[in-house]
């Protein structure tokens, strides 16, 4: 505090209208006592007539005592669970995305559980790994090239993760603890950032067999919410740890000396929730702030991550010795065949390999037919009530809607006017009913979202897993089989061939050593990546061929839908900005709504805060014209956000 007079406490409200993402000024009684930044209070907001919670930014005082201020009503906990470097981090992590901070302090701080904070003593011993342990970690970050010097000298790198198989665990996972190891031994903690819960199981496994249990401290969104808070609160003390979870995660308060991003491409290290920041650029920011060191781990190469390599902002850090796959291809004669799902080769190996120990089967969708067509016509199936796919859950099922999910028992074909359905696509249930007749004597085991596994034993099986949801193998998998390629490939998103070279990596990587993986019925680029195992040569090329078009990651782009008169007024205030004329994609109307329309607007990178500082400030002018107006609107009728990847682009 500084100077003399009436003390005031500078409160960021929490609260998600954007004209109240500011910090605004309460005056402290006296009857409050000490108060310190980072406290949880509740404050009078006095154009609702009610108290809302906020979070002390700074404590202040101030000589003129006649200017007019709300006081504080009260302290909620003397915990200051905001730090000034967490606030820092959401606060320039909001303006990125052109949000709010009081929605990733939102995320990034637990409710209140106030048995778990008056059990809490902040009294952890420093953790300290065993001298085995860190000697095997030596081993695991001599084997990259570079990292060691990474680590040592907080740098920042795309770390290309050998896919191989150690004592029954994913490479990977030691990869992360050995390096969570080395940064714990220097004093430091570090932040462990993975896309799910399976992820997250596997790393937790291989960091136990590295640093004392005690260091690791779990961020789950399983977690019950007594154990959210228990782990939140140790991240603020000052004995380092190693924080490992989910996208939020990434803005645990604990100082970090090392932040790792595993498989950046995975869509749920996205943020659904406004505004839509995803961990790979929460992490780069906080990297930056920090000074920590950076790992953008996985098998393969986002093109986001091969931008930042070009520009010398990663480097490009590999196994010093590669270990590839044997990926096999289709060949010419089996592509032109076309017919067989799974062609002789593979067939062949999966039979050979079968007799051995598990073989897995990658599909692309779940159930047993996910879709249905006119037998005669081959009209895809609808539902005559929305519309939705119809598909059959077992063979001869009455087709039901995967969209409403009613029974269509009388479907009649619009176009043929047929009454007949046939089996346009197989689903895990479906592929596992037709293995179960190509292998008899074999088990045959469904692994998806309906049927979750983690693991299986090292006896003869095939394994028909939906992407994703492959389960470990004891020893690995003897082949691998990846089918429905050209399916996955038809899907109508701009990065989906980055998408199936991610899946079908992963998978391979499960294999044991020297197993077979088969890619069946593609060739092309991705095949070719995935064949040679070079990623980081794929992520260029598509870098290159989107630069012309000005698609991202070349460029960003923020999307903006409201009423015509509202997007419109957005688009005009960032063309005053100097935007190129190509720049603004629409507005378009949006399909079955009340008049609102959709604008993308892409600009440079280097042009990112002016034009998310002016799409905020349109945002916040939009909601405050709003309130001023008579009645209460059902929605905002304007919406943004920045860093899209729809497959509208």
């Amino acid at each position: 505090m500084t100077g003399e007079g009436r003390r005031i406490a500078r409160v960021l409200l929490d609260s998600p209208l954007p004209q109240l993402d500011r910090l605004f000024d309460y005056a402290l009684p006296e009857e409050l006592g000490p108060v310190v930044p980072g406290v949880r209070v509740k404050v009078p907001l006095r154009t609702a007539g009610r108290v809302v919670d906020g979070y002390v930014i700074e404590i202040d005082a101030e000589s003129d005592a006649d200017r007019p201020l709300s006081e504080v009503d009260s302290i909620v906990s003397s915990v200051p669970v905001l730090t000034d470097a967490l606030y820092r981090l959401a606060r320039r992590t909001a303006d990125r995305a052109a949000g709010s901070a009081s929605d990733i302090l939102r995320l990034a701080i637990p409710k209140r559980q106030v048995r778990v904070e008056k059990a809490w003593t902040a009294d952890a011993e420093t953790p300290v790994p065993s001298p085995e342990a860190l000697a095997k970690a030596g081993d695991v970050i001599d084997r990259y090239s570079g990292l060691r010097d990474v680590l040592d000298g907080a740098g920042r790198a795309a770390v290309e993760a050998v896919p191989v198989l150690e004592h029954g665990h994913p490479g990977w996972t030691a990869l992360v603890a050995a390096a969570t190891a080395h940064t714990l031994a220097a004093g430091r903690s570090s932040i462990v950032v993975v896309p799910d819960h399976r992820d997250l199981d596997q790393a937790m496994t291989a960091l136990e067999a590295f640093v004392p249990t005690d260091a690791i401290v779990r961020h789950d969104a399983r977690q019950s919410n007594p154990d959210r808070y228990r782990a939140f609160l140790r991240t603020l003390e000052d004995a380092p740890c190693v924080v490992i979870g989910n996208r939020s995660a990434v803005y645990a308060p604990a100082r970090a000396g090392l932040v790792i991003v595993w498989d950046d491409g995975d869509p749920l290290l996205s943020e659904p929730l406004a505004p839509y920041v995803h961990a790979r650029d929460a992490a780069l920011l906080r990297q930056e702030q920090e000074g920590s060191a950076l790992l953008i781990a996985g098998h393969t190469r986002t093109t986001d991550a091969e931008r930042l390599v070009q520009l010398g902002w990663l480097q490009d850090v590999r196994a010093a010795r590669r270990i590839l796959p044997r990926v096999q291809l289709s060949t010419p004669q089996e592509l032109e065949q076309g017919a067989a799902r799974m062609p002789s080769s593979a067939f062949r190996s999966a039979r050979d390999a079968a007799a051995e120990g598990p073989v897995l089967v990658q599909v692309a969708r779940p159930g047993f037919a996910p879709s249905l067509v006119c037998a005669d016509c081959r009209r895809p199936a609808r539902c005559p009530q929305c519309a939705g796919p119809l598909g059959a859950r077992t063979r001869g099922a009455v087709p039901v809607c995967g969209w409403c999910g009613r029974a269509a028992r009388t479907w009649t074909c619009p176009e043929c006017s047929s009454t007949k359905l046939r089996l346009a696509s197989s689903g895990s249930e479906r592929t596992a009913d037709e293995l179960g007749r190509a292998f008899p004597g074999i088990r045959v085991i469904v692994a998806d979202g309906t049927h979750p596994i983690t693991r299986v034993d090292d006896k003869p099986s095939l394994v028909v897993a939906t992407r994703g949801a492959e389960p470990l193998a004891d020893g690995g998998y003897r082949a691998v089989i990846l089918l429905d390629g050209a399916r996955m490939l038809q899907a109508p998103d701009l990065r989906i061939g980055e998408s199936c070279l991610r899946w079908w990596s992963n998978a391979t990587a499960l294999a044991a050593p020297g197993a077979p993986v088969h890619l069946v019925g593609i060739q092309g680029p991705a095949a070719m990546a995935l064949a040679t195992w070079n990623h980081a040569g794929y992520a260029r090329a598509e870098l290159q061929s989107r630069a012309p078009v000005h698609m991202p990651p070349t460029v960003r782009v923020a999307q903006v839908e409201g009423t015509s008169a509202s997007v419109r007024a957005a688009v005009e205030a960032v063309r005053a900005l100097g935007l190129p004329a190509e720049a603004v994609l629409g507005p378009v109307p949006l399909a079955d709504d009340d008049g609102r329309v959709r604008a993308l607007i892409r600009f440079e990178y280097g042009a990112g805060t002016a034009v998310a500082t002016t799409l905020r400030a349109q945002v916040i002018a939009d909601a405050v014209q709003r309130r001023r107006g008579k009645g209460r609107p059902t929605r905002a009728s304007l919406a943004l956000r920045l860093d899209i990847l729809e497959p509208e682009i």
